[in-house]
């Protein structure tokens, strides 16, 4: 069966995705994987160059088209298009934010695109769920970015793959489970993941014996630290490619350590799928510079130049409901190096996460995957998460395993202070389980300090519920 199902792999990809794809559909998908092939392959200046055609194209196109765009930056000074000469002039122009997503829904829309856009929600993992508009063109293009970024992680089209990913509730239909059949990859819901059918999710990977693992980290990081646990060993795939949260270095080297296969990480976000993604060869992700404009706007903490950064994404081919330096909620951190995989792709040296989920101290230290280190090796833990909802406290909830030893807390606040200082004092509760959200993630870091009134008493209200269950408040004095 494995076998058969690796040679099904060249075979979908040369010849029945092809008639599905271009024949079938329609779509100019193929076209466009082949064009972002070649251009990957050009210099960091010639790259730099094609994006640059790209955005002055796109900036002329929403002066004209976009009237939310003509007032946005006519607020700013600008008086047309030919104030926007370069790329600095560009990342002078005012930011579009969520709100503005919401609020000008319509006048975002190009006036000859409005009644031929699809339309896509995201899951608001942020408090702020959006829905944006775009273009058929555009779709097809995030598709063969998408296809480029996976084969660089070492998931190429067609081969044998096991997602441990979210799924609605109601499971799959038969249209869903033929498609993914034929693309060769089998779904593991990981909306159910509990500590009683973690068994299920290590036999299911012995029984299908993937080639790739593409995985939410989460639920990725607590079947790793179950197998570890139990000294089980499961199928080694090929490579395992981490999607949809952040992916803190003692995650890869756990993850890495029990599945005996390479990490690959990726990044992305809904609003324009596939941002960035390793290949392999050096340390960063490829920024798929080619299809997007992606700057990192100012520090998170003033005056930390070399610290991460809000993320700004426009994409350069969405011509319905152009993005143009959107603020999507994340922070990441710049790499400088060139990889020596020859790519002119410059590079991200990683994704930090939410902005609105860094948890910090008063003196402006950024402390959360500091924490999160403390935490995970801390034995007994299972699962926490870090809520801060004022600077001089973060109240963190934990599920205990066997092993746990509650003299261990004072360990954990004891090296905690030594190293961000004694000012924010750390809350402990205990929980039966801290449940993922709606998209299948685990939030282990929520910070309601940067959100509205509204959405910090709604994270509020959801972190007393689910602490509710069991809590026994154990505050530094």
């Amino acid at each position: 069966m494995n076998r058969l199902r690796r040679a099904y792999g060249p075979l979908f990809r040369r010849v029945l995705y092809p008639l599905y794809e271009s024949g079938l559909r329609g779509r100019g998908t193929l076209r466009y994987l082949t064009e972002y092939e070649r251009d990957q392959w050009r210099s960091a200046d010639e790259i730099r160059e094609l994006q640059w055609r790209k955005l002055r194209a796109l900036v002329d196109h929403c002066w004209t088209q976009v009237p939310f765009y003509r007032a946005h930056w006519a607020r700013a000074g600008v008086s047309g298009p030919g104030d926007i000469r370069d790329h600095d002039d560009y990342a002078r122009l005012p930011i579009l934010t969520k709100r503005h997503l919401r609020e000008h829904f319509e006048a975002l829309k190009a006036d000859g695109w409005r009644d031929r856009l699809l339309y896509k929600t995201t899951g608001g993992s942020t408090g702020e769920p959006v829905t944006i508009g775009y273009t058929r063109e555009s779709y097809e293009r995030r598709t063969a970015v998408m296809l480029r970024g996976y084969a660089w992680a070492g998931a190429p089209l067609g081969v044998h793959a096991l997602f441990l990913w979210g799924q609605d509730p109601g499971g799959q239909g038969w249209k869903e489970r033929l498609h993914h059949a034929a693309f060769n990859r089998r779904y593991l819901n990981a909306y159910v993941m509990g500590e009683a059918n973690l068994a299920g999710y290590a036999d299911a990977i012995d029984a299908d014996r993937p080639e790739v693992i593409v995985a939410y980290v989460a639920p990725l990081v607590r079947l790793a630290k179950w197998l570890e646990a139990r000294g089980r060993r499961v199928h080694a795939p090929r490579a395992i490619l981490c999607a949809a949260e952040p992916l803190y270095p003692h995650h890869r080297l756990l993850i890495e350590r029990v599945f005996g296969a390479p990490v690959r990480n990726t990044y992305g976000c809904r609003e324009v799928m596939l941002i960035a993604a390793e290949c392999g060869h050096g340390p960063g992700l490829h920024v798929n510079a080619d299809h997007l404009h992606v700057e990192l706007g100012e520090p998170v903490a003033p005056g930390d130049a070399a610290g991460p950064r809000e993320v700004l994404v426009t994409d350069l081919h969405n011509y319905g409901m152009p993005l143009m330096r959107y603020a999507n909620g994340d922070i990441a951190t710049a790499h400088a190096q060139d990889c020596p995989c020859g790519r002119g792709l410059p590079l991200l040296g990683r994704v930090d996460g939410r902005r609105m989920d860094t948890l910090r101290t008063p003196e402006g230290r950024f402390v959360g995957e500091y924490l999160e280190y403390l935490v995970f090796g801390t034995p007994g833990i299972q699962r926490f998460q870090a809520v801060q909802h004022r600077l001089d406290a973060i109240e963190v909830s934990l599920v205990r395993g066997e092993g746990f030893d509650p003299a261990a807390l004072d360990t954990l606040r004891e090296r905690f202070h030594e190293v961000c200082g004694p000012s924010t004092r750390l809350n402990f509760h205990y929980a039966d389980d801290i449940p993922l959200t709606r998209t299948g993630k685990l939030r282990v870091a929520i910070s309601t300090l940067a959100c509205s009134a509204s959405t910090a008493f709604a994270h509020a209200f959801d972190w007393i519920a689910r602490t509710g269950v069991e809590s026994a408040v154990m505050a530094v004095a």
